[in-house]
């Protein structure tokens, strides 16, 4: 496929019920100043990284933890290393070394999306590169009227004392959210790349179409396939993405607040109401492409969706 020079905006909506998404260190679902429950963009970027890396081995993913021989972690001069072993002894003071490196990193899927802030080792100094990643991925908002959290205490088979002389084995305790809904919005401008990637050497890759394929069925499937007993329970809802065409100038605002939930209305079915996005969405019709929408209907119910919009299976 080719190279993608489209600007595309969107939302993912993920369900979690009874689970917990992305937990603060405390190991609590991560809440905001005012109560109101959230996750991090790290947190879906993570899932999107795991399935690719998984289910499409032949992609490069940088940013993904390595361990040693000893089960620790590499450091991110052995991790470039041991995912370019060609160009581990790199010297700074050569001319061309930069774009080495570029072209090197932007090999790898998950830079091409999300960008990285780069600083590795080399003969003669350091290397540094910023990129700004064409894929933007905002913090997820619960949008759930109800943010109740729980708590429930758990027993090790283990004692705690190595003498064995405890009575009870080790009590643990963990914390789910009762129901929750998160809106990540995100944006797409294949420009944020594309003055770097000239810098680098011959053939040097920017954002393609099969990049967006397959964040696209990340953002899709990508929660749902990351399965842990911490966050079983947590899956893709909704993907929404607008196309603009090329030659638009249009930037829409934050897709966050724009979703709403509805009451439910049949037992075992949540139901989103669009109605905010599609009146957004009537006052520029010239300049979008295409508009799709990815959801299971035997549990979502998707209200007041734009004109034009192509309803598709998760």
């Amino acid at each position: 496929m080719g190279t993608y020079n489209n600007r595309a905006y969107g939302f993912a909506v993920i369900k979690s019920i009874n689970s917990n998404y992305n937990a603060d260190f405390s190991g609590a679902p991560r809440t905001l100043p005012n109560g109101k429950i959230y996750a991090t963009d790290k947190a879906l970027k993570y899932t999107i990284r795991h399935f690719i890396k998984d289910v499409y081995p032949e992609e490069k993913v940088f940013y993904y933890k390595r361990l040693n021989n000893e089960m620790n972690p590499l450091s991110l001069d052995h991790a470039y290393a041991t995912v370019f072993p060609g160009h581990k002894d790199l010297d700074a003071t050569k001319k061309d070394t930069k774009s080495i490196v570029i072209s090197d990193i932007l090999s790898c899927i998950d830079i091409r999306l999300f960008g990285s802030t780069f600083a590795k080792k080399a003969r003669g100094g350091n290397i540094a590169l910023s990129l700004h990643g064409p894929v933007q991925i905002n913090h997820g908002v619960n949008i759930w009227g109800e943010g109740n959290i729980f708590a429930e205490q758990i027993t090790s088979p283990f004692n705690s004392k190595e003498d064995s002389s405890n009575v009870q084995t080790t009590i643990g305790r963990q914390q789910r959210l009762e129901e929750g809904h998160y809106v990540h919005h995100f944006s797409i401008n294949p420009k944020n790349i594309a003055e770097i990637a000239s810098h680098g050497i011959e053939g040097t890759q920017t954002l393609t179409e099969n990049d967006i394929v397959l964040l696209k069925e990340g953002l899709r499937k990508g929660v749902t396939y990351y399965d842990s007993a911490a966050k079983a329970g947590t899956e893709n809802e909704i993907l929404f993405f607008v196309q603009l065409n090329k030659s638009s100038k249009v930037v829409f605002p934050n897709f966050t607040e724009m979703v709403k939930m509805s009451d439910s209305k049949e037992e075992g079915k949540r139901y989103f109401n669009l109605e905010n996005i599609k009146l957004e969405l009537a006052k520029y019709e010239d300049d979008i492409e295409m508009v799709e929408i990815y959801y299971n209907p035997q549990i979502t119910v998707v209200d007041n969706m734009p004109n034009g919009c192509v309803v598709l299976n998760l």
